[in-house]
């Protein structure tokens, strides 16, 4: 491995030309079609096979428009009046007949017709219908939607339109998301001490971002792609090209500071830290892509777009970055006397025992008590995820929106007015009824979930419990029917779950009694499914990524002990993070400092989510930093001094790394969407963990411990494992000679 990555960085460094005009040739066909083709997004979480998906595809065909995307237009009047005083009435009806002529609006439900009042009659709810799916409605559709309320607010009522059309947006990057490039560059700049070294590493991870950023953005013309994921790819390529290119860099000036040739000093640092980021980014690539054992098409895609990103990241490292250092030849080197050169030095120094960088005496520090190190960080570890058993799991809705946006007010109205539970109906779809006695059976079906309307308006005796009431509709071909029930509780409530659960298991005894198929749908009922299967996919996918990893991490060491000390490692990072959103999403910790608007329910795809992701970039640093160790222990070292030079080696690069990483994740907490929030400060505490705590701290206290068994590898097993020589030690005997020269021309006079 190291040998045909050295063979690849000293052929990108003679040909730097045609290298850096290729990838500059795929940035702009990939920006022209992107400018050409534009890109699409869609919110819209489907799983395909379970019963609400199919009975909502059914119900769209029997009814179109009656199961999906929908808007409500809420109008509330002052304290003391109600909706059907004369002004405030036609008002309303203005505003309805307007939104009925607005582009790709089906139907407006007239609320004094549909009886849509609230009990007190100081609000009113119109439904909007589309006549085409969401994923095809036109944002200036809902933007002109937003712009018919102006006859009832100028009438003095309150408006807000909502609904679970709205909610989709691009990627929406802001100036406080370059935060975490400012800090990134600063990072650079103080470990290069190079302000060439630094642009280096940040045009070629920017390059190789812009490239994978485009890719994706245009195969969101060819498959679904959840506005969410973009910003996704672009948290994860930002960090991870930024990193790649830094370990080979970081190696690179090392042995240019200790006199070698700029062209072998590339292709070296290919073949050694190179060696090094493919199998970190493969590791990233198979935890990301693994998402598709989820059977969620949402997921696929966004874990497959994310992995293709950090594909990307690590091809440009191994490629372009080579061209560009052999445009900067030596002037990369440390000056002699500069800051950089008297580290080099002392770095040189740690290996005599004494003295040496901070990397150094840290890592001899954590490693003169092993025992007691591990039992402490291990402490301290369960500390922080002590509140991950508690994590509560659903889709977002536009209760997570931000509290100043129109959809987020009108859920709130809603909420206030008519009840929580109407913001997140049940769609109960009625199939194969007997036209002779459909009307009958249907109104028999909505009295059994919603109980017998009383003498009290709006109350209901008997039916199940968390209903409001039920309200059942025959169609036109008289066998189909559909009973909407309103629940009493909101659409990410447990209560709201359970009673879906509950009319699935009534089912059974009405199919019985009318001879009819029940099939319980609608928006809200495809989200509890897919937060459902999320949960059971999570054992078997981390089963397989941990698998895929560990088989790949023995390769690369060639070590049994020091893949599962990774793979419990990452366990424990991944337990802390999931404790800091629990703590900040669901108990409100900090959360006006982190602009959470409201605390609940965490996305439901974020625990896989994090799981791949962090793993990914765990590996990273175990790959960088035990890949060094294990250098050094090939080489003859003794256990625990392999284990301390390596990290005099690594530390630096690795605490670099871990900083720019935080704060690029960081940076996203500040963004508004809310699936972002928790992701980006998921990643956040999960890097910081991992980095300082797992890597830098017990994994040089646990390899001190085991001392020569950490590189145990059975026999029979060291005699079929081929060996990838990651650590570059034939590069060493296999001498390349160096490129002929230019002629040069000496001026005459």
């Amino acid at each position: 491995m190291a040998t045909l990555l050295a063979r690849l960085g000293r052929a990108s460094f003679r040909h730097r030309g045609v290298v850096s005009v290729v990838w500059l040739a795929v940035l702009g066909a990939v920006v022209a079609l992107l400018l050409t083709l534009g890109n699409s997004f869609d919110d819209e979480f489907t799983i395909p096979g379970s019963e609400s998906q199919d009975a909502l595809d059914q119900l769209n065909e029997a009814a179109p428009g009656a199961g999906g995307a929908s808007a409500q237009i809420v109008f509330v009047a002052p304290d003391g009046a109600t909706v059907a005083d004369p002004a405030f009435a036609a008002a309303i009806q203005q505003v309805v007949a307007t939104a009925a002529e607005t582009p790709q609006v089906g139907s407006v439900a007239d609320p004094f017709r549909t009886q849509a009042i609230a009990p007190d009659g100081g609000a009113a709810l119109a439904t909007v219908s589309f006549e085409v799916e969401r994923e095809l409605l036109d944002p200036g559709t809902l933007d002109a939607l937003q712009e018919t309320t102006a006859a009832a607010e100028d009438a003095g009522l309150e408006v807000a339109v909502g609904g679970n059309a709205f909610g989709t947006t691009g990627v929406t990057i802001g100036a406080t998301e370059f935060i975490g490039v400012g800090v990134a560059v600063l990072v650079l700049v103080l470990t290069f001490g190079s302000l060439l070294a630094a642009g280096l590493n940040l045009l070629t991870a920017f390059i190789g971002i812009a490239i994978g950023m485009g890719a994706l953005l245009l195969t969101s013309n060819l498959v679904t792609l959840s506005s969410s994921a973009p910003t996704l790819a672009l948290m994860i390529g930002l960090a991870v090209g930024i990193d790649y290119t830094l370990f080979i860099l970081s190696r690179h000036r090392t042995q240019l500071a200790a006199g070698m040739d700029p062209e072998e000093s590339t292709a070296r640092a290919v073949g050694t830290a190179g060696s090094a980021v493919v199998f970190a980014g493969l590791t990233v690539v198979i935890a990301l892509s693994g998402l598709t054992v989820v059977g969620i098409p949402f997921l696929t895609v966004m874990g497959v777009g994310a992995a293709g990103t950090v594909l990307v990241a690590v091809l440009v490292a191994l490629t372009l970055l080579p061209a560009l250092l052999g445009f900067a030849g030596a002037r990369l080197a440390p000056k002699p006397g500069s800051r950089t050169a008297r580290r080099e030095a002392a770095d040189a120094a740690a290996s005599t025992g004494v003295g040496g960088s901070m990397g150094a005496r840290w890592t001899r520090l954590v490693t003169r008590r092993p025992l007691l190190t591990v039992v402490a960080v291990l402490a301290g570890l369960i500390v922080l995820a002590l509140p991950a058993p508690q994590l509560q799991l659903a889709l977002p809705d536009n209760s997570t929106a931000a509290p100043e946006s129109p959809e987020r007010q009108a859920y709130d109205l809603i909420s206030d007015n008519f009840g929580p539970g109407l913001n997140g109906p049940l769609v109960v779809l009625v199939e194969g009824l007997d036209p002779a006695t459909a009307e009958r059976s249907v109104g028999e079906i909505a009295v059994a979930l919603g109980g017998t309307p009383t003498q009290t308006p709006g109350e209901f005796e008997g039916g199940l419990d968390d209903v409001a009431y039920a309200q059942p509709t025959l169609l036109p071909d008289g066998t189909t029917a559909i009973v909407t029930v309103i629940p009493e509780s909101g659409p990410q409530e447990e209560a709201t779950n359970q009673l879906v659960g509950a009319i699935r298991d009534l089912a059974p005894d009405l199919e019985e009694e009318t001879g009819a198929d029940l099939a319980v749908t609608g928006q809200t009922a495809v989200a509890i499914d897919v937060s459902d299967r999320l949960g059971a996919a999570l054992l078997p996918f981390a089963v397989v990524v941990v698998g895929l990893a560990l088989v790949l991490l023995l390769l690369v060491f060639r070590s049994i002990l020091v893949p599962i000390k990774a793979a419990v490692g990452f366990l424990l990072s991944v337990a802390a993070s999931f404790g800091a959103v629990v703590a900040v999403f669901q108990w409100g910790w900090f959360s006006d400092l982190l602009g959470v608007p409201a605390t609940g329910p965490v996305i439901s795809f974020l625990p896989v989510l994090l799981m791949a992701v962090l793993f990914g970039l765990a590996m990273d640093y175990e790959v960088f930093l035990v890949s060094r160790m294990r250098e050094e222990y090939v080489h003859g070292a003794e256990p625990r001094e392999a284990v301390v030079t390596g990290a005099r080696h690594a530390a630096r690069v690795v605490v670099a790394a871990a900083l720019i990483m935080f704060s690029v994740f960081a940076s996203f907490v500040t963004i508004e969407d809310v699936i972002v929030k928790a992701i980006a400060l998921g990643l956040a505490v999960g890097i910081l963990v991992d980095a300082f705590l797992v890597r830098m701290t017990l994994v040089p206290a646990v390899l001190a411990l085991l001392g020569r068994s950490a590189w145990w590898l059975p026999r029979w097993l060291d005699r079929i494992l081929p060996d990838l020589d990651v650590e570059g030690a034939r590069l060493g005997a296999a001498p390349h000679p160096p490129a002929p020269r230019e002629p040069v021309t000496t001026p005459v006079g």
